[in-house]
């Protein structure tokens, strides 16, 4: 099992990428393919006097796109960045599986248009996993891939998001919602009035109606449709409420003798919140509908939630093909 990791694509490139790429190795018994400046990714490798004893090797790209960079101009633009040459090895089968911390939309583009789109599927969907009160995962997606969506793209989204909850999270029969203002179906935009009668239309899957934003975390709904603007803002949202929760409660723990007692007594439950909505844990989202393996992690995702991503690429590359979704 190989996988090509953008050594150049997040915010504080090529350290955690590095080290990340580093702990899969050694953890989950994968061949690292690290896409990049082969002087500034080996300088850092340099770091690690036993990397050249672990399945790793380097694959020059002279170019880079930043987060700065227009997606379409970046992508006709750098012809040898390195998300582009980490697509490329898996288009010709050198890679199962592509990871990248790098800019969203340029690397939607590029995977695209390196490795093709699988039949029936238009655009590109990311799909982010939350956890819920039920200790399930609900699946959203898009979740930034797409920013303006049409209601066939919804469509097509439900189709890949039931297969990957079946397929991967091994969910006998997902619920599957669209994501609006109310649950009864005349409430919403123009956008979920027009998807609605087409995700009730579709064959062999479990459509429940409209969701909302509460029942992201409730675990009533297992796979959540929606347009990559809403997607992201929930996305955004949900990580800085986890973050903020965290901080203001660590505040309150602290704030005397007897709470830093009941904290360190309750330890084990904290450490197992922290675990449960830690966006590392997840590692990175894989972007369905492509005739390949593309995970895309956050631009300052850590070594720990690159080890992730490169697990879930492996993981997705073994699992069963998710083909001929749509029509």
């Amino acid at each position: 099992m190989t996988i090509a990791l953008d050594a150049m694509g997040g915010d504080f490139f090529p350290k955690p990428e590095v080290e990340g790429a580093l702990q899969a190795a050694k953890d989950f018994n994968v061949k690292i393919i690290l896409v990049g400046r082969e002087d500034v990714v080996r300088q850092e490798l340099d770091r690690y006097p036993d990397w050249q004893d672990l399945p790793i090797e380097i694959k020059h790209a002279s170019e880079q796109i930043t987060m700065e960079d227009s997606a379409g101009r970046s992508v006709r633009a750098k012809k040898d960045s390195s998300i582009r040459v980490a697509s490329r090895l898996v288009r010709d089968g050198l890679a199962q599986g592509v990871v990248s911390a790098g800019n969203t939309g340029a690397t939607m583009a590029t995977t695209k248009m390196v490795q093709g789109m699988l039949p029936g599927v238009d655009r590109p969907a990311l799909a982010s996993a939350f956890p819920t009160r039920k200790r399930t995962s609900a699946i959203m997606l898009d979740v930034g891939a797409n920013v303006d969506c049409t209601a066939k793209m919804l469509g097509q989204f439900a189709v890949m998001g039931n297969a990957y909850s079946r397929t991967i999270f091994h969910t006998e029969t997902p619920r599957v919602g669209l994501l609006s203002i109310g649950e009864e179906e005349h409430k919403g935009n123009s956008l979920t009035h027009e998807a609605w009668p087409i995700l009730k239309s579709l064959k062999d899957m479990n459509f429940i109606g409209n969701v909302e934003g509460r029942d992201v975390f409730n675990g009533s709904v297992d796979v959540i449709v929606c347009d990559g603007f809403v997607g992201n803002v929930v996305l955004k949202v949900s990580e800085g409420l986890v973050e903020a929760t965290g901080k203001m409660l660590k505040e309150s723990l602290t704030a005397s003798v007897t709470r830093k007692i009941g904290a360190f007594l309750a330890r084990d439950a904290f450490d197992e919140f922290k675990k449960r909505v830690d966006y590392s844990e997840y590692g990175g989202a894989p972007l369905l509908g492509l005739r390949g393996i593309c995970i895309i992690c956050h631009g300052r995702s850590t070594a720990k939630a690159i080890r992730n991503a490169i697990r879930v690429a492996k993981e997705f590359a073994e699992g069963p093909p998710l083909t001929g979704l749509c029509s």
